[in-house]
């Protein structure tokens, strides 16, 4: 790879994202303070990826050597299940990696995914940027750190990262501050690594989309951060309403089949969700994260098959 040609690249992605940063705080917008929407060419066009959290139930999390053997399921069962939907891509979620990450092991899975023509389209973390400062926070900033190296290693292009909750005794706007902070220290290392940070809409403070874009607002400008929309995590009295209002944001977006407006589940209206994203103009993967009753082994296809119908008509 001509090294020269990938720095000339990334500068002039960074340079379009400070032009447009500056233009925006020129006309006082609403994201004048802080992140803007990517800017993209050409109409939205989403590859379909599916998300190792599908199979929770059965993939074993922090695990040693000697767990496997009574395994049921494993992450590299997982890629090959997405080997045999053609998926574009598979995401790889953190918990299900061994309790000590090695780079051959890291290697072993880019291997096999590049073998089987799947993207690892994304990792996923689950911390909490909301603690207060103390061992505890940094631990969540350190393994948010690893994790951007995990991800280059692997060659994801992005880590699904959460807000977090509110300490008991705490304010909202403290812990919005911190995360802010938090966000904005991992951004300047993972800018370093060519990997971006998506912020995830997943309760907390970020459970209506006033509150997801209020940290977005606060987080520095630039191209390697964006929101990670996930479709069925708003609770809210319209959650489509709210999906369309971070659409814009859209760096990396999940797919469930079940929504909960007002807190009652039914299904989703996937052909809503998904015309949110064009009309959004996303481009990038759209990822199924199954968490319905049903096994997944068994619904999961037919939902892909559906999800493929959609964002190709």
């Amino acid at each position: 790879m001509d090294h020269n040609l990938t720095d000339t690249r990334v500068s002039r992605r960074a340079a379009l994202w400070m032009s447009v940063a500056a233009t925006t705080l020129a006309i006082g917008g609403p994201t004048a303070r802080g992140a803007v929407p990517p800017q993209r060419n050409g109409k939205s066009h989403m590859k379909l990826s599916l998300a190792a959290y599908s199979f929770t139930r059965t993939l074993p999390r922090s695990w040693t050597p000697d767990q496997l053997a009574d395994a049921k399921f494993t992450l590299e069962r997982f890629i090959d299940f997405c080997a045999e939907q053609n998926l574009d891509g598979c995401e790889l979620t953190a918990y299900y990696f061994p309790k000590e990450i090695t780079n051959d092991y890291l290697m072993s899975l880019k291997e096999r995914c590049f073998r089987l023509g799947l993207d690892i389209s994304g990792t996923a973390i689950g911390n909490d940027f909301c603690l207060k400062e103390g061992e505890a926070r940094d631990r969540n900033l350190k393994m948010c750190r690893d994790w951007i190296d995990h991800s280059a290693a692997l060659g994801a292009p992005v880590i699904r990262i959460f807000a977090g909750n509110i300490p008991q005794g705490d304010s909202e706007d403290a812990a919005r501050e911190r995360c802010i902070d938090g966000i904005n220290q991992s951004l300047e290392y993972a800018a370093t690594k060519g990997v971006c940070l998506a912020l995830e809409n997943h309760g907390g403070i970020t459970g209506t989309s006033e509150q997801l874009l209020k940290i977005v607002e606060g987080v520095k400008p630039s191209p390697w951060f964006g929101v990670n929309f996930d479709g069925g995590n708003f609770r809210t009295a319209d959650p489509y309403a709210d999906l369309a209002r971070i659409a814009p944001y859209t760096i990396n977006a999940q797919i469930k089949v079940e929504v909960a407006p007002g807190g009652k589940t039914e299904l989703a209206d996937l052909g809503r969700v998904v015309r949110i994203l064009k009309d959004a103009n996303y481009r990038g993967f759209l990822v199924l994260e199954y968490e319905a009753k049903e096994d997944p082994l068994e619904a999961v296809p037919g939902y892909l098959k559906k999800l493929r119908d959609l964002i190709s008509a």
